[in-house]
Formats: C-alpha cells, structure tokens, sequence
C-alpha cells in the first residue's frame, strides 16, 4: 500500500485547526484506532493500550492513506497505523507511558510517531528482540525526539 505524502504547511494547519474542536479531559482516555482489519501487530498495540487504562474504538480500514493525510503525518513519519487521543496524533507503534506523559503536558496538540515498526515497540514485540528506536513528537512547526526505547 503506497502511502501519500502530505505536502506543505497548509494541510497540517488545518490538521491542527480541527483538534481544538470537542476534545476534552474527559475523553483523554479514549483513542480512535485506525487500522487495517489484516494487521495483527495494530491489534495487538491496542491490547498494550488497553492494558493501559484507554479506552479503544477500532475503525478498520482497507487504506489508511486518506486518515495519514487528514492528520498531517508525513512520509518519514509513517507506520501502519493511526490514532487519535484527546486531539493528539499518535502515529505507530508508541508506548502507552509517551502518551501518558505527552497528555500529562497538556498545550499544544502535538502528535507523536515511532516510525516505521521497530521491532520490541507495542505490538511488535518478537521474544526478547528489540531495536533502539525514537518517538518523535511533530507540531505544525516542529520536530524533536520525545523519547529513546
């Protein structure tokens, strides 16, 4: 599945427009996966979720390109699957503790990505293997490593 390349800062502007609008303390537990309905290791992120305290809504779908491209994540932010929670974009394979504290911090509707699949992440856990990787918290304007696993 190919997936698009949102181009520019206009659709990501708008992106973030659209999370000022009904989130709320009290929906910061719930997240809004979107899935393909064949990808196991998306479920099984959801289960880590879940394990948790959140609250999951699944939505699964054939091609994730149009929600990506909703959402601002671009190409080298990409992974198999997308979430919403509390108007964040948390984008992969990230631990429940980054979203936990990137909710704590309250501010700016940032997103969060872990790129790709690392292997050892939520849901791509394989035996005791595992890669170092990043999650990278984006904003309209902005990209920094949020954490190092």
């Amino acid at each position: 599945m190919k997936l698009m390349q949102v181009a520019g800062a206009g659709m990501f502007a708008l992106m973030l427009s659209g999370f000022a609008s009904g989130a709320s303390a009290q929906n910061s537990k719930v997240v809004e996966l979107y899935k393909s309905p064949y990808c196991g290791c998306c479920g099984a992120w959801g289960d880590h979720m879940k394990a948790a305290g959140f609250e999951i809504k699944e939505h699964n779908i054939e091609d994730l390109s149009p929600i990506k491209a909703k959402y601002g994540v671009t190409d080298d932010l990409q992974s198999c699957h997308t979430a919403i929670i509390d108007g964040h974009v948390i984008e992969g394979h990230v631990p429940a503790q980054d979203i936990e504290k990137l909710l704590a911090e309250g501010g700016e509707k940032a997103g969060l990505a872990a790129p790709g699949m690392p292997v050892g992440s939520p849901g791509m856990e394989q035996g005791g293997m595992s890669e170092p990787y990043q999650v990278i918290r984006f904003s309209k304007t902005e990209r920094s490593v949020f954490a190092q696993h």
